[in-house]
This record gives C-alpha cells, structure tokens and sequence, in this order.
C-alpha cells in the first residue's frame, strides 16, 4: 500500500466505525430526522396494526408484527440511523403493552448477538494490528503474478479473514480496499485499455469473493447469526461447523470458478504493466517483521477458529469461546478498552441486531409463525416440495435489487420463506440452510447489494453497465454451482 502501514489503518479504521474525525470548534450536529420516512414507518405500523386480526391469532402476535413490519420498513428506509430505529422499536412494545420489559429486552441476552459483537472487535484486531494487511499482501506475493492470479490472491486473502471478520465491509472495504487501490496506481496504472480492464476485473473479483466467502461461514457476515435466530425459531437448529461444512464444497468450487467468468467477461487478454508479487514483496517490507501484536493477534484467531470448530465436542459454546478470544486480545494490550468502547458500529450493530432477534425470537414463541405456516400448507397442495423450493429461491434471490441492505432482506423475508418453505414438505436443515447462502450470495447482483459494494464501486474501476451485467451473469453462476453441485454435496451429507 502506498501510504504503508499507518494508512491502511486509518482507512481501515474509517471503514469500520463510518464516522468523521472529531470536531471540537463547531457545534454538535442536529439529529438527521427525515420526516417524510417517518411518516411512512409510522403508516405501516399503524396499517397491520388496524387490520382485522385473524381469530386464531395472539393479539400480542399482532400487534408485535405491525412494529416489527415498521421496524424493517425503518431500516430500509432510514429515517433516523439504524441503532435508533430499532431503540424506537423496542419502546413501541413497551408502549403498547405488546411486550413487557424483560421480554423487550431479551435480545440483548442472545448468544447470536454477543457473538456479532465480540467478532467486531476480533475484526478491529486484525485491521489495527495490520495483521489482515499482511495477510492480504503475502497472498499477492504468492499468486498474483498474472491478472487472474490477482484476482485469486484477494479471492484467497478474503478466504482466510472470512471465518474471523463478520462484516463484509471490514473484508472488502478496510483490506482488500485499499490494498486494490495502491495496486491500481503502480501495477495497472495508467490509462490503457489493458489498465482499465484490469483494474475493472479486480474489482469486481474482490468484490463477488466477500459475496462467495459471506456465505460460507457464520461469522463471515453480520446478518449470518440473525439466520441463524430466525431459524431456532422455526425450531431449526443451525451450528457452526454445519453450515461450514455444507458451505465448503459449493463455496470453494465459487471461488475457483468466478474469478475467471468474471475475467473473460472484462479483461481478457489484458497484461498488468508492472510485477504485482514484487509490489506486495515492497509493501511486506515497508511493513517490517511481525509485530508482538500480530503474533498474538494471529494466536488468538487460531485458537478461536479451533475452538469454533470442535466447540461441540468439547462442550464450548461459539459466543463463550469469542467472549474469551477478546478478553485475551485485551489482557495482551492488542486490544485497548477505549478502542472497543469507542466502536460506534459494533455498539450500533448490537443494538439493532439485539431488537430484530428479539421481536423475531416472540413472533415464534406467540404462534405467529405457526399461524402463518398452517395457512400456507393447504396452498403447497400438489406442488413438490423440490421444484417448489427451486422457485422460491429464485424469488428470494432476485428480489435483492429492491434491497440495499442484506439485513432488512433477511429480516423482512428469510422467515417466511422459511415457512412457506417447510409448508412445501421442504427438509427443515436444507431449507434453513439454502436460504442462508442466498441471503449472501445475492449481493452480486448490484452496486448497492450489501455495505461494501458502494466502496468497492466508488473506486471508479468499473461502470455501472458492467458492474450490474456482471453481477447477473455471476448469480446464474453461482445459483448453478450452489443449487447444482451444492445439492449432490448436501445430498452426501444427510441434508434431504
């Protein structure tokens, strides 16, 4: 990276927190209040809410779904940040009587949310420690001495930070980012047709990678955990290790299959101007030998991956074994306090995550799900469970380009899909788990699919023509490998 180290950990830091530096000679900013969203939240709370109730329905049950309909219509929305949304939900059930306050809060004493916020900071360790950098710039090092060669070195780089940083963003934006970027101004500089193609294809490379690797693990991307609540609640019970493994086949096959799609579909034939390895061999050089910090960094990330992995069979739950890795992090000073109380986008992640678990986790609990499963069931009369399933995804999927969040998609959709899905007579874990890699892989679809497209594409490295051409070609892509050779994968591992 051209500005070495220190700005790699700026930018990075940046990426993850998205907040300005601090001022101290002008006043505090108003709040960002936009009425007009508001009113709209407002109305459709109030819509479901004087709806006729259906008689087998809870009364709590429904008037929980009018907030919790208003609470994603906010989130897509955004009339007020996403943290105080969700602390405007919580009151509204408090308000009502809908819920009462341990119930209200119950979700901030939710495994799945603690684990999203204990991965954050785990996240900030490799990004500040420069360790995610150096992992980033080693692969380069390795693989990158062609153009599809890069492009598999930040598939690779993305591969190895995917288990450990839940937030795409971080991946994509605080590491592959600007490691892309200072490539673009010495191994594909200029303005050549070769040096924009090149630099086009690496872009979207990185970017549909953190796509592929969001779906391969729980941890690899924030909204994962919030799959993983949505379908306890249906009863479905979906663990770390399972979802790696059935990931792992369809996802590694993505990998190896995409960059080069993508490559004869921008840059074929395309030379870079100058050596990549010896670029990343330069930047490993300014960076100098690993540091204490990167090395207990690299322990702990390492022990947590273990334990994560064999957590069900020596009895260790994912979230107590995270709480424990970042507790090491700050007993060896990697990690200072400040810098995990001053992480405004893990603390805001906690709460709106906390809330969306919460109402979801009583929607279940008061026989809303239920209700809305029974009435489904006589409709899948006569249709298959497989081809119905096969169509259901398919809308899932590409009802993502009225989505700019990967969050509100799943919280608006991924549990009744999920319902109407086991209505079909649709296997509980294969549905759950189907679902789950669409809710990622979705995000290749546009310049807006999830927080990191917007970064990625701001780079100016590719059209948006290109990009959204691209980003369909790539979901038949991936849709063929997951639903195709993913299914013989999950046939081989009990799945249906």
């Amino acid at each position: 990276m051209a500005g070495g180290r220190w700005s790699g950990v700026v930018h990075s830091s940046l990426v993850l927190n998205h907040q300005p530096p601090p001022t101290s000679h002008h006043p505090a900013a108003r709040p960002s209040v936009r009425p007009v969203p508001l009113l709209l939240v407002a109305c459709t709370g109030v819509a479901i809410w004087l709806l006729p109730r259906p008689g087998a329905v809870d009364p709590r049950a429904w008037r929980l779904l009018a907030i919790f309909v208003a609470t994603i219509v906010g989130i897509i929305a955004k009339p007020l940040p996403i943290g105080a949304v969700a602390f405007v939900g919580i009151a509204a059930t408090l308000a009502t009587s809908t819920l009462g306050l341990d119930e209200a809060l119950s979700g901030f004493t939710s495994g799945p949310v603690w684990l999203v916020m204990t991965a954050f900071f785990i996240a900030s360790g490799f990004i500040r420690t420069g360790l995610g950098e150096r992992i980033a710039y080693l692969l380069v090092a390795l693989f990158g001495r062609s153009t599809l060669g890069l492009g598999y070195s930040f598939a690779a780089a993305d591969l190895v930070l995917a288990p450990l940083i839940p937030s795409n963003t971080a991946r994509a934006g605080g590491v592959v980012f600007p490691i892309l970027q200072s490539l673009a101004g010495t191994v594909v500089r200029g303005a050549s047709a070769d040096a924009r193609r090149t630099r086009a294809f690496l872009t979207l490379a990185a970017y549909n990678a953190t796509v592929i690797t969001s779906a391969m693990f729980v941890t690899a991307m924030v909204a994962n955990p919030l799959v993983v609540q949505l379908a306890s609640s249906q009863g479905i019970t979906l663990t770390w290790t399972g979802w790696a493994a059935a990931a792992a086949v369809p996802g590694v096959i993505s990998l190896l299959v995409v960059p080069p799609v993508i490559y004869m579909l921008t840059a074929r034939g395309a030379a870079m101007q100058a050596d990549a390895p010896e670029a990343a061999r330069a930047a490993l050089a300014r960076l100098g030998p690993m540091t204490r910090s990167e090395r207990v960094m690299a322990t702990v990330s390492v022990l947590l991956l273990a334990a994560w992995i064999a957590g069900s069979s020596i009895g260790l739950d994912p979230t107590a074994a995270a709480l424990m890795a970042v507790a090491a992090l700050l007993v060896t000073g990697v990690l200072g306090w400040d810098a995990v109380a001053g992480d405004r986008e893990a603390w805001n992640t906690f709460v709106w995550f906390a809330t969306l678990v919460m109402m979801a986790s009583h929607l279940g609990e008061l026989g809303l799900i239920a209700w809305f499963t029974a009435q489904v069931q006589p409709l899948a009369g006569g249709v298959g469970w497989l081809p119905g399933f096969a169509g259901m995804v398919l809308v899932y999927f590409y009802t993502h380009y009225f989505f700019a969040s990967m969050t509100a998609h799943i919280s608006a959709m991924y549990a009744p899909f999920l319902a109407v899905a086991l209505g079909l007579g649709t296997p509980p874990v294969f549905a759950a788990l189907v679902l789950a890699f669409a809710s990622s892989l979705f995000a290749s679809l546009t310049h807006y699919g999830t927080a990191a497209a917007p970064i990625l594409f701001g780079g100016g490295h590719v059209s948006l023509g290109a990009w959204w051409r691209t980003g369909l070609i790539v979901s038949v892509v991936n849709i063929a490998i997951w639903m195709g050779i993913g299914s013989l994968w999950w046939r081989v591992l009990g799945l249906w």
